[in-house]
C-alpha cells in the first residue's frame, strides 16, 4: 500500500482541538493509518508522537507513512488500555483516540467487518482469539441476546437470537455474507442497512470495544488526579450512541467540582475535585463538505477536554 487506505473524519476539528498544546508527547491511542498523526507532526514540530495501535497491519503501514518524521515517532502494537499504563514518556501534552473501524478494515472483505465479506471475523487484532465465528456459532441464546440489545440496542433482538440459533443448527455459519442474509429477514430494511446494528453489538463483543474506553478513561482519570496530565487536552472521537454516553458522562464527572452525596446537608469535601473543563458542550460533528468527501463520517462526534 503505498497511498492511505482510511480518510480521516474531523481532520481539520481534530488539529483545532490541540491548538494550545506545547512542548511533549502526543499520543494517537487508535493510530490507524496515521491521518491525524502525521498532520499533528506537520503541524506541531516540537510535538514527538506515541502512536498505538492493535492492528499490525496499520502499525506497519503508519511505520513507512511517519518515516521522515523517525526522530520523533514511537510504535507501539498492542491494546491502549494496557500499552497507556506503561509509557513512561513525559510530559504528555495531547492524546487522542478515534474508536471508529477503520475503512481498509472495513473495506477489506478478509478481515470479515464487511456485509459482503466471505469470513466471520471482525478482529482488530488478528493475533487474539475470539472471531465473530466463535460468536455467532457458539454464544448461547441468552448471550446473544445481551449483546444485541446492548451493544447493537437491536429492538427484535430475541427474535434475531432464535434465528442465528436455528440457522446454525442446520449448518455452521461461515461468513458476514450469509449471517447479513439471516438478519435481513428478521429485520426490515430501512434508512441504514438491516445488519448494521447487529455486526455492530458482535464487533464491540469480539474487541471488547466499550471496555476499552471504560479503562482509558479510568486510566486518565488516575493520571489527571496525580497531576500526570497537567494542562493535556484530551479529543475522543466517537461513532454511535454507548461510547459517546460514556465519553461524555465521564467528562461531566470530571468538571464536577463537589462530590459529595446529594442527601448531604453541607458540602464536606472542599469543592475542588474538578480535573480541568470540557471544550467543547455540544459535540462536534461533521461538516456538509466532510459528509459529502466521506460519507462515513456521518456518525462520528469529537469531544474534547483540557485538564487543569
Amino acid at each position: 500500500m503505498n497511498t492511505p487506505p482510511h480518510t480521516p473524519v474531523l481532520l481539520d476539528e481534530v488539529i483545532d482541538s490541540f491548538k494550545d498544546i506545547k512542548d511533549g508527547y502526543f499520543i494517537d491511542c487508535t493510530l490507524g493509518y496515521a491521518g491525524h498523526s502525521i498532520e499533528i507532526l506537520k503541524r506541531y514540530r516540537k510535538i514527538k508522537l506515541i502512536g498505538i495501535d492493535r492492528d499490525l497491519e496499520a502499525i506497519n503501514f503508519s511505520s513507512n507513512r511517519l518515516k521522515d518524521f523517525k526522530d520523533r515517532v514511537t510504535l507501539y502494537r498492542g491494546a491502549f488500555s494496557s500499552t497507556l499504563l506503561a509509557l513512561k514518556e513525559r510530559p504528555i501534552v495531547g492524546l487522542l483516540a478515534d474508536f471508529g473501524v477503520s475503512s481498509l478494515q472495513l473495506d477489506k472483505l478478509e478481515r470479515g467487518f464487511s456485509f459482503e465479506s466471505n469470513n466471520l471475523d471482525m478482529r482488530m487484532d488478528t493475533s487474539s482469539t475470539l472471531t465473530a465465528y466463535k460468536v455467532v456459532n457458539s454464544y448461547s441464546k441468552d448471550r446473544l441476546e445481551y449483546i444485541f440489545r446492548e451493544y447493537g440496542e437491536v429492538r427484535s433482538y430475541k427474535k434475531l437470537s432464535s434465528a442465528i440459533i436455528e440457522a446454525r443448527s442446520k449448518k455452521p455459519i461461515k461468513s458476514a455474507k450469509e449471517l447479513a442474509n439471516i438478519i435481513s429477514k428478521v429485520i426490515p430494511r430501512g434508512k441504514i442497512h438491516p445488519a448494521t446494528l447487529p455486526f455492530q453489538a458482535i464487533r464491540i463483543e469480539v474487541n471488547s470495544e466499550l471496555k476499552e474506553i471504560e479503562t482509558l478513561l479510568d486510566i486518565l482519570e488516575q493520571m489527571a488526579k496525580i497531576g500526570e496530565l497537567k494542562g493535556a487536552v484530551v479529543s475522543l472521537i466517537t461513532f454511535h450512541s454507548l461510547e459517546d454516553r460514556l465519553v461524555k458522562n465521564r467528562y461531566r464527572k470530571w468538571v464536577k467540582r463537589c462530590i459529595c452525596d446529594i442527601s448531604a446537608i453541607r458540602c464536606n469535601c472542599g469543592k475542588n475535585n474538578d480535573l480541568g473543563k470540557i471544550l467543547n458542550k455540544k459535540p462536534i460533528t461533521a461538516s456538509k463538505e466532510e459528509l459529502k468527501i466521506n460519507p462515513r463520517s456521518r456518525s462520528a462526534k469529537l469531544r474534547s477536554f483540557n485538564f487543569f
